[in-house]
């Protein structure tokens, strides 16, 4: 698939984003989008941060951050039907390491 521009991704971004279930939001995290993973092209997205689970004592920490790689995204979508599924999986599969959840559950749940 072509790669998008930064704000046609952004807009894709934003609609995955406000699809996130009620309840599955934000807390102390901040969503970024970048055009690739320095050192590893080939990763689609990145959770860094503590996982709500394991915090505790949590206050003035820096918001964790979730990072989207457009031009990975854009190149592993077949179509711009795929590419909103794929950013939506993304986007799900990162929160999902914001809460807690493990690789395996992740796959388990579809968001992988």
């Amino acid at each position: 698939m072509q790669i998008l521009r930064p704000d046609e991704f952004e807009e894709l971004v934003a609609d995955a984003l406000d699809g996130l279930p009620d309840g599955f939001g934000f807390n102390n995290v901040v969503v970024v989008v970048e055009d690739e993973r320095e050192g590893d092209p080939d990763t689609l997205g990145l959770y860094e941060g503590v996982p709500l689970t394991e915090r505790s004592h949590y206050s003035g920490a820096l918001p964790d951050r979730i990072s989207l790689y457009r031009i990975p995204l854009c190149l592993h979508a077949q179509d711009a039907d795929d590419l909103v599924h794929e950013i939506a999986v993304t986007v799900m599969h990162e929160f999902g390491h914001h809460v807690g959840l493990e690789e395996d559950r992740l796959h388990q749940l579809g968001w992988a």
